[in-house]
């Protein structure tokens, strides 16, 4: 479809209706950043006429913090804070993408090796997606892109996953037939992140973007990950899942995310394992002294997560599933106190003066009480922590917290039903 035919398509009811598996009741209210992408785009590159439409969303993470990278399980979910895209075939060998606010990323087709320069840019990402669609067969070609995000960077949503899946469906869509389905997409899109950004991360961030809904996955078999479908409604539930800022960057964190996933793999190869899914806790226990001794209290504490927090998202499920709420907070709270506790993702290593995660799960407990729950969101040491707000209070504690930490810290999110996919 050319600009034009878009450009009157997004100001109509239907329009509005096609996205309202995005966005739910705020379907109308994002309506007009579709107008605004394709002013965007035309202004980026006149001349370009023919136009496709992308979204990815943000995910949240509820259970399972740290696990995926041991090949464990998690619950987490797409939300309706996403990446929209307009994106035309090119007939050079160049990938532009120009995300607003940022200067524009241009690839060379020509040279798809790791750079060492890019590392921890957006060019390594649309480079090792791209990377990775072409080993897989796909003979990608130039296109021109534009991005716009309600996702907020470093908000824990993770803006980064978005970015990869958002540029997997359309590479997939513009030159692969939709062959790649959302699994594989995540899996390109972690492939992106690890090789070519150098950021180790799990798979749980682009699976959640990518597939959507409320999901549980099993990890024990990375490259065929079980997911199952979650039809859980939390608003019927009376609760309002929230996301706090807590204002603390967390760019400059890398060595402190790698280090939980160094310490653990560390004690599964003493077992001759590369992860500690394949270690029995039974035999893990059995060794503790010489673990304690071999590589410190911090990472058999970790490890000690690991199993726990792993069983819990079971438990998690089996309550969602059951209608058991009552049940289900109690084990978000426990989760929480875990990785404070054992995992110990809250405060970067040495950190006095600056404790903003722990200054906001403070918060969190002042205000909710006995009531809800609350736990640290993602990565964890900077970004946010994540409250499930009885619908009641859920005015005070927006207001409260925007008081406390600033104005625009709390986020109420919505779970979307729709993964990463082309719109329209």
């Amino acid at each position: 479809m050319n600009l034009n035919e878009w450009k009157a398509r997004v100001l109509t009811p239907e329009f509005a209706q096609a996205i309202r598996p995005l966005y739910g009741d705020k379907a109308e209210a994002n309506a007009p950043r579709y107008t605004q992408l394709l002013d965007l785009f035309e202004k980026t590159f006149p001349g370009e006429d023919e136009v496709t439409l992308f979204s990815a969303p943000g995910r949240t993470e509820i259970g399972g913090n740290h696990t995926d990278h041991e090949h464990g399980r998690v619950l987490a979910a797409s939300v309706d804070m996403d990446m929209i895209a307009a994106a035309s075939v090119t007939e050079d060998h160049m990938i532009r993408i120009l995300s607003e606010g940022y200067p524009m990323c241009e690839i060379c087709l020509d040279d798809m090796g790791v750079k060492e320069s890019e590392v921890n840019t957006t060019a390594a990402l649309i480079r090792g997606v791209a990377a990775k669609f072409m080993q897989l067969g796909c003979k990608v070609g130039g296109f021109s892109a534009v991005v716009t995000s309600s996702v907020l960077p470093g908000s824990g949503l993770s803006s980064s996953a978005a970015f990869e899946v958002l540029t997997g469906n359309i590479i997939n869509h513009l030159f692969f037939e939709d062959k790649a389905d959302a699994v594989q997409i995540a899996q390109i899109g972690q492939y992106a992140e690890n090789v070519y950004f150098g950021k180790p991360s799990g798979l749980m961030d682009q699976m959640a973007s990518s597939v959507g809904n409320l999901i549980t996955i099993d990890f024990e078999d990375p490259s065929a990950p079980v997911v199952r479908r979650l039809d859980v409604d939390f608003e019927k539930s009376g609760l309002k899942l929230c996301i706090i800022n807590c204002w603390a960057d967390h760019a400059d964190l890398t060595d402190e995310y790698a280090a939980v996933t160094v310490e653990e793999q560390s004690v599964a190869a003493y077992f001759g394992k590369k992860v500690l899914r394949e270690v029995s806790e039974e035999d893990f226990f059995s060794q503790l002294p010489e673990l304690r001794s071999r590589f410190g209290d911090r990472a058999v504490l970790r490890s000690i997560h690991f199993y726990q927090d792993n069983e819990r998202v079971l438990e998690q499920v089996s309550a969602l599933e059951s209608g058991d709420i009552k049940t289900f907070l109690k084990l978000v709270s426990k989760s929480g106190r875990s990785s404070w506790m054992y995992l110990q993702n809250i405060v970067p290593t040495g950190a006095k003066e600056h404790q903003e995660m722990a200054v906001a799960l403070a918060l969190c407990e002042k205000l909710l009480g006995e009531e809800g729950a609350f736990r640290v969101h993602g990565g964890g040491f900077a970004g946010t922590c994540q409250a499930f707000v009885p619908e009641h209070m859920i005015g005070e504690f927006t207001q409260k917290m925007d008081q406390f930490l600033g104005k625009g810290s709390c986020h109420v999110l919505n779970i979307r039903s729709v993964g990463g996919t082309v719109v329209g």
